[in-house]
């Protein structure tokens, strides 16, 4: 079925009909959408389509703002450009939500050299000689540098995302600053209840008793060290690579009356040496360590842990999606050098660092109701979001955010809680799952 041209006074939408058609094996016909253009020309999407757009009843609008945004597809033909005309606001849609639920159309397409030379031909056509530059890249975009993995680029890697303003990620995740998937009982349970009982969750698979040393590792703004130290009574020491969560951690424990049981050090989960802890939680940070390091991550928790101490480890994992080949949306716009896995690949190196896995949980849909709560939050606090840091980062947040909940969603990822006990000794749990009951 063929799309036709409404309005194509200045030809831009007849120039990109005719280039599309020509484009990746004919993958852009029928278009599942409809793409209107900075002049007013556009090409709407075929019959038929609409269904695939998350159950919407008309196919979603692609809004190309600005000749610029051409560009930006046209020499970074994938995600990266995609992405940068996002960022930068040259594109838009007027439902994001079904236009991502279209994004598997796409996901095998490749162009050739030949395909890339008639976009490049075509976005010059349409809006002059200066497509063929390519233009400006949004000011958020990370550029990281060094050497993978090193304590250097992980740290810049974190600073990246976390050192942005404490008071927008405030305004988005709501007063817990819990950065993680929270637990709901019911779907109507409020954000703050749900991040709440997670908190609570972790220290009941942890058995913390009081007394005890429970390290945290990549510890954000020291939510959990603070509910352990104050509900369990145990010493508490929280570990980040970020100065501005580090700061306010600090102020919270100090609020909070918790100086002498709990502490935030700025620091990587290398670089702690004073064990033996009696229990280890690793909460939301594990998507950072990479595939490769996980025998590492997974030998130096064991190291600080005392013989018969429980570890918790809470991570998204890979599911059915595909391992990215190349530097992607989330590698430059939310988290520089993150990597997803398989859960096997943490199984396995908890078993040769000398683990037994006691438990292993999936929160998967606990996700999609915590993404939802703070895309509510950024969307009620749009208006200071922006003051605060900019339209480039809350556009990118809110796509960041809406993706991972479609893909939480439809089982391309997923997160687990994984609890392990050192080899060594009895790590006296009890015979049931005793922590299921969500009452303290």
């Amino acid at each position: 079925m063929t799309t036709e041209v409404i309005d194509a006074r200045d030809g831009v939408a007849r120039t990109v009909r005719e280039t599309l058609g020509a484009l990746g094996g004919r993958q852009f016909e029928p278009l599942p959408f409809t793409l209107r253009f900075w002049d007013g020309s556009s090409l709407p999407a075929a019959e038929g389509t609409s269904a695939a757009a998350h159950d919407s009843k008309r196919a979603p609008t692609v809004i190309v703002r600005d000749p610029l945004a051409l560009a930006h597809v046209v020499h970074e033909p994938n995600q990266v450009g995609l992405a940068r005309a996002w960022v930068a606001g040259l594109l838009d849609a007027d439902d994001l939500e079904a236009l991502l639920a279209l994004r598997d159309r796409f996901r095998g397409l490749r162009l050739t050299v030949a395909d890339r030379a008639r976009l490049l031909m075509a976005a010059a056509r349409v809006g002059g000689a200066r497509l063929l530059s390519r233009p400006p890249v949004p000011s958020i975009e990370a550029h990281v540098a060094g050497r993978r993995r090193s304590l250097a680029r992980d740290r810049a890697s974190v600073r990246h995302h976390y050192d942005v303003s404490n008071r927008f990620y405030g305004l988005v995740l709501g007063p817990s600053l819990v950065y993680s998937c929270a637990y709901f009982a019911s779907p109507q349970d409020t954000l703050e209840v749900a991040q709440a009982q997670k908190l609570d969750l972790i220290c009941r698979k942890l058995r913390l008793r009081a007394g005890e040393r429970l390290l945290d590792v990549g510890c954000g703004w020291g939510s959990l060290v603070i509910h352990a130290a104050a509900h369990y009574g145990v010493d508490a020491v929280g570990v980040t690579l970020s100065h501005e969560q580090a700061e306010l951690a600090r102020e919270r424990i100090a609020s909070a009356g918790l100086a002498r049981r709990a502490s935030v050090r700025v620091a990587d989960y290398r670089e702690v040496d004073d064990g033996p802890y009696d229990k280890v939680a690793s909460v939301g940070m594990y998507e950072h360590v990479g595939r490769s390091q996980i025998p590492n991550y997974v030998r130096a928790v064991g190291s600080l842990l005392r013989p018969g101490g429980l570890f918790l480890n809470h991570g998204i994992t890979r599911l059915r999606s595909q391992t990215p080949s190349g530097e992607t949306f989330i590698t430059r716009y939310v988290f520089p050098d993150g990597e997803l896995h398989p859960l096997g690949d943490l199984m396995v190196g908890l078993h040769e660092a000398g683990f037994e896995a006691r438990d292993v949980e999936t929160l998967r849909e606990h996700y999609v109701l915590t993404l939802r709560g703070w895309l509510e939050n950024l969307s009620r606090n749009r208006a200071e979001v922006l003051a605060e840091v900019g339209p480039e980062r809350e556009r990118a947040w809110r796509l960041y955010m809406l993706g991972s909940a479609r893909a939480f969603e439809c089982g391309e990822i997923s997160v687990y809680q994984v609890l392990a006990a050192r080899e060594g000794a009895p790590p006296e749990l009890p015979l049931g799952r005793r922590w299921a009951c969500l009452a303290h």
